[in-house]
């Protein structure tokens, strides 16, 4: 019998050699700023719903389920992370279910990063039908179509796990921590893993770069409004960068795997630390700090919801003494 999770072994194993100052500095170098993220993010949630002009245009409702995608990754990334760090293992069931959750979440980010690259795309090209096309309804459409197929996916990965013999395991509780590599139990999983991820980033990629060269051809023509047309293609560019942090974090266990034959393992875990906030906190955030700064819209009233829960924190923690 064998099961792909002797890379987390060697996480583990070496976690047994940090001492406790270590791994509590670790996990607060990572909590901090985690909280710190979630709290924007929750923000910025609540106030794309605290007005119609929020709830009622298209790019505002993509950009709600973006956020509220990668808020419940970047929540569930940090659970995952101090459960290891506080060595507590889980059962395989908890795990899969924690796993398929972050799969979900993880992959309805960049699909959404997709329709909202086209929306702008149908914006600049086609402004006159940009009514018509990008509704209120074809919008719900679109993201329902979204959480489907990426439904659909961990619904594949739910069926690829059935092959493996949990039967003939002594308990269900895991040896190692709960990580996506360690629920990776079966060779059909693996190369499933490998060959979604590939298709997945690969369709995205050509067409997020399709819709920015489509509004690079448009900028040019005399009809267009260069004014929309720059914003638009900047709005692109971002959104590519958005995508390649996305990607950045499939690569992740991959570029631990490879470290791990040419390190020793008390740096890679120290490695591992580092890459995560620059891999799963950082890439979770940026949704927020880009609309939220950019869009002259959204500013002045997360600003505004911002301050005041900054105000109701102090007030309430003076009262408190």
């Amino acid at each position: 019998m064998s099961y792909k999770n002797q890379f987390p072994a060697n996480v583990t194993g070496e976690q047994q050699y940090q001492g406790l100052l270590e791994r509590v500095l670790f996990s607060t170098l990572t909590t901090v700023p985690c909280c710190v993220f979630l709290f924007i993010n929750g923000t910025m949630l609540f106030t794309l719903r605290s007005k119609s002009v929020f709830r009622e245009t298209s790019r505002y409702i993509l950009l709600f389920n973006l956020l509220f995608a990668d808020t419940v990754q970047l929540a569930l990334s940090q659970l995952m992370y101090l459960t290891a760090a506080s060595r507590v293992t889980l059962t395989y069931p908890v795990c899969g279910f924690l796993n398929m959750v972050g799969d979900l979440s993880n992959e309805v980010s960049p699909l959404t990063l997709v329709v909202m690259s086209l929306e702008r795309y149908v914006a600049v090209c086609y402004p006159l039908r940009h009514a018509t096309i990008i509704t209120i309804r074809n919008t719900a459409v679109a993201i329902i179509v979204v959480w489907t197929f990426s439904s659909l996916n961990v619904l594949i990965r739910v069926l690829l796990l059935l092959d493996f013999p949990f039967s003939d395991l002594d308990t269900l509780q895991m040896r190692d921590f709960c990580s996506d590599l360690a629920m990776l139990l079966g060779p059909m999983s693996d190369i499933y893993d490998k060959a979604y991820t590939c298709f997945l980033f690969l369709s995205a990629g050509v067409a997020v770069i399709s819709s920015y060269i489509g509004v690079v051809i448009a900028a040019r023509s005399a009809s267009t409004d260069k004014a929309s047309a720059s914003k638009a293609r900047n709005t692109l560019l971002l959104h590519l960068v958005q995508l390649g942090l996305s990607l950045s974090s499939t690569i992740y266990s991959p570029m631990l795997i490879a470290l791990s034959r040419i390190v020793t393992r008390i740096v890679l875990v120290r490695v591992q630390n580092v890459l995560y906030v620059c891999v799963f906190i950082f890439p979770r955030c940026l949704s927020s700090l880009i609309y939220g700064i950019r869009d002259q819209t959204i500013r002045p009233v997360l600003m505004y919801h911002l301050c005041c829960r900054l105000k109701r924190s102090v007030v309430t923690a003076k009262a408190a003494k």
